[in-house]
């Protein structure tokens, strides 16, 4: 609904009167069991940006392919994901979450067939594409459907904290699983093991989501101008952080991308400010708690991404470790990172989701420190693990933080526009996270990285827990806790 119509009075139509968002009526019994299933189909998604890495060796000796093609297995997917999430927000609140959260879900199942069968490079890369525009769809009216499902107050937390537990885990389960598949029966199961799994996900939604139609935005249509520019802004975006990573920051491959996607936000800005119906009501970004809860999730994603890459890297090219024994090594780190989201859930509802997110960036600055200085000769057992663990415990609650400030008390009617800026920053997170550590741990240009790029790497990572301390102090302090409706809050 555009922030100057005047609101429906239609209970089919209105969000405020639906019966599923009304504060006043009863709560869905279904939606324990709808949280499980619709996290179930994140945790897909997640896991997909991260079990294909392992495999790409494989994939490169029996397609044929070459080094820009298998980064470009990679990033097409991201490239989309991250790219259209404003979108798939947007039409989630104009379409309806659950409409288009199926339509997401059975184009990423469709499209995880096509990968697996793929022939050669050109119908594996259409079916990442695909892939990420179906997880684009899905993700953020997965979110919307969570956050107007539960109405504020500890529940409300205790269901986000789930939701937030289910990033760090996804990518910890997707390096080990693609690992096991690859050796395995192969690579294509890489794709394959998301048909049955989205098949019975598709059987089993439509019986526990409900089913009311949304209000349309006003002006009748959906801002396609808008949407191009933003999506193309944030691809371009998502691509410069990701070439980064390979040419470093001063090259034209990075700065050209960079510059482009500054200048198309600003033209998505004046087109949103022009338009009767825009894709996005800028004014959302001027709402503290907002900003902040998408500032925490990019840098909570940021960080935890690196942990996974720099331990992945330390762990194969330093202690000489397979794909398999690596990503069976991670568990512990996936493990505390749910925890930490489960006590972070807790944590918000008791002392607020300042106190959370700080105490959680503390204790992933704490956990990180040790590695500034240990020695490529140091035992991981003793020293990479231990400290990874302690982190992701503090990032988990960071994660929760991150959503519960952003979205616990949203209007149901802008769900999917929340979301979709969350999920961004999510996607915009992990890409920048990457770029950067890598940049830093390949500090002479060498493949692999020396001792002390590894060093340099983790450093930037503590200090930037640290800085991002002052991120906490932008949630009014009005909202400390989760105790309140499901009402905008400015």
């Amino acid at each position: 609904m555009h922030p100057h119509t005047a609101p429906h009075t239609d209970p089919h139509t209105d969000p405020h009167t639906d019966p599923h968002t009304d504060p006043h009526s009863p709560p869905d019994p279904r939606r324990w069991t709808a949280l499980g299933l619709i996290c179930a189909a994140q945790f897909m998604l997640i896991l997909d940006v991260t079990v294909v890495n392992v495999a790409l060796p494989a994939l490169a000796a029996d397609l044929d392919l070459g080094r820009a093609t298998l980064t470009w297995v990679v990033t097409a997917y991201t490239l989309c994901f991250g790219g259209l999430m404003l979108l798939g927000g947007r039409l989630a609140d104009a379409l309806g979450a659950r409409r288009v959260l199926l339509t997401g879900l059975a184009l990423f199942t469709a499209a995880s067939l096509a990968c697996g069968l793929a022939p050669n490079a050109g119908v594996l890369l259409g079916g990442r594409v695909a892939q990420g525009v179906g997880a684009a769809l899905l993700s953020p009216a997965a979110l919307a459907l969570v956050t107007t499902a539960f109405r504020g107050g500890a529940e409300r937390a205790k269901a986000l904290g789930v939701w937030a537990a289910i990033g760090g885990t996804g990518s910890a389960v997707g390096v080990l699983l693609g690992g096991a598949l690859t050796e395995g029966p192969g690579w294509p199961w890489i794709f394959y093991v998301n048909v049955p799994v989205g098949l019975a996900l598709l059987a089993a939604l439509p019986r526990v989501l409900p089913d009311h139609r949304p209000g349309r935005p006003a002006g009748g249509g959906l801002d396609v101008p808008g949407a191009l520019l933003v999506t193309t802004a944030t691809g371009a975006l998502v691509y410069g952080l990701v070439r980064a990573g390979d040419s470093g920051w001063t090259s034209a491959a990075t700065l050209l991308p960079l510059l482009g996607a500054l200048a198309l936000y600003g033209a998505f800005a004046a087109v949103e400010r022009a338009s009767r119906a825009p894709l996005m009501d800028l004014r959302m970004l001027t709402r503290r708690p907002v900003v902040a809860g998408s500032l925490l999730m990019l840098v909570a994603t940021a960080l935890l991404i690196a942990f996974f890459f720099l331990g992945s890297m330390q762990l194969q090219h330093v202690y000489g470790l397979g794909a398999f024994r690596t990503g069976l090594l991670f568990l512990p780190v996936a493990l505390t990172t749910a925890i930490g989201a489960h006590l972070g859930s807790r944590l918000v509802t008791t002392a607020g989701p300042r106190a959370c997110s700080a105490g959680g960036l503390a204790l992933a600055a704490l956990g990180c420190l040790p590695l500034t200085f240990v020695t490529a000769g140091a035992n991981p057992w003793a020293t990479l693990l231990p400290a990874l663990a302690v982190a992701a415990l503090g990032l988990g609650a960071v994660f929760v933080a991150a959503t519960t400030t952003a979205l616990g008390l949203i209007a149901p009617h802008e769900a999917g526009l929340a979301s979709g800026i969350v999920n961004t920053f999510h996607e915009l997170g992990g890409s920048l996270g990457v770029a950067v550590v890598s940049t830093l741990a390949l500090t002479a240009g060498t493949e692999p990285p020396p001792p002390g790029g590894f060093t340099t790497a983790f450093t930037f990572c503590t200090v930037t827990a640290a800085a991002a301390l002052t991120i906490p102090f932008l949630i009014p302090r009005g909202t400390p806790r989760l105790t309140g409706g499901p009402h905008g809050v400015h």
